[in-house]
């Protein structure tokens, strides 16, 4: 029989963990026919809600739920890592516990896995009732990771990622501590199956994604992924120098030609601003890379473990 785990990140989610477990156990059929034995592994992402308790209550009634429980809030990022890190099955597949990764998608995965492919992964063709503005910039990054980065990160990819042994083997080997998932998807390789399937909306509870989390997390992405902003400083540093060249010569000229004296200290002062703030803008450059530089020598762990089931 083959193995399949689930992996579950969780931060706050007492509401959705039962329903979660009773969504998956709808495909038990399915894992019979199959041959499919399950392991599902929610991973407690420091919660201070009653997640814990209510997992606990499941693993009473079931004993192939297990939790990993974090010390503190690590980020998803972790969460994820650490249920890769804790699973043992020939196929892993990471979900949300919140339903927005539906597990009435499974069966249709597995008739992929059959064809030879290493992963099966999903993406949104829809936003829908996601906000406008986020919708946008969502967009705008994806489009700009195309253009600045050679690692594959598909428009609207999920989490939600059905894997081989070999594949899981693979992103685990990876032990970086400044974790950008879907970029190590991608970066890995094997052969990947797109899935795409409409959004659905949260079960119960809120995200706990707001704007600002997840402009952090498009910088992480980039700076894991790619390094032209650190050229794109480099060539801007080399136009404004050529820029202050030109004006050498061009005021040297006039005064030669035309006996002007050199005038307009408000234009002055105002190039004196715009080439400062770029400068600031790139040594910024510099310190987002130079910070998560910082993090990776320390080698601190991914994640602390403060329970297991």
């Amino acid at each position: 029989m083959s193995l399949l785990s689930v992996i579950v990140p969780c931060y706050n989610e007492e509401e959705n963990v039962a329903l979660f477990y009773t969504e998956l156990m709808k495909n038990s059929a399915f894992f019979d026919e199959k041959n499919i034995e399950l392991e599902i592994i929610y991973i407690d992402d420091g919660s201070v809600d009653g997640t814990v308790a209510e997992v606990k209550k499941l693993h009473e009634q079931d004993e192939r739920v297990h939790m990993v429980s974090f010390s503190r809030n690590f980020g998803k990022e972790a969460a994820m890592y650490a249920g890769l890190e804790n699973s043992h099955g020939d196929y892993v597949v990471m979900m949300d516990v919140d339903l927005q990764d539906p597990p009435g998608l499974l069966p249709e995965m597995f008739s992929y896995m059959e064809q030879g492919y290493d992963s099966v992964a999903t993406r949104r063709v829809s936003r829908k009732g996601e906000p406008p503005v986020r919708s946008f910039f969502a967009r705008r990054f994806y489009s700009l990771m195309k253009k600045i980065s050679r690692t594959e990160i598909v428009d609207g990819a999920r989490d939600y990622r059905l894997m081989t042994r070999q594949m899981v083997d693979a992103i685990l080997s990876m032990q970086e501590y400044n974790r950008f998932t879907k970029g190590i998807f991608g970066w890995v390789g094997f052969r990947t199956k797109w899935m795409e399937y409409e959004n659905v909306e949260r079960a119960k509870g809120e995200t706990k994604w707001n704007f600002w989390k997840l402009f952090l997390y498009s910088l992480d992405g980039i700076t894991a992924f790619s390094t032209v902003p650190l050229m794109l400083a480099s060539v801007v540093g080399l136009f404004f120098c050529f820029f202050a060249f030109v004006m050498i010569v061009f005021i040297i000229v006039r005064k030669l030609i035309f006996g002007d004296p050199v005038s307009g200290w408000a234009s002055l002062v105002c190039i004196i601003l715009m080439a400062s703030g770029v400068q600031y803008f790139c040594v910024g450059i510099l310190g987002q890379y130079l910070a998560k530089t910082y993090m990776e020598v320390k080698r601190r762990p991914v994640y602390i473990a403060r329970e297991k089931l």
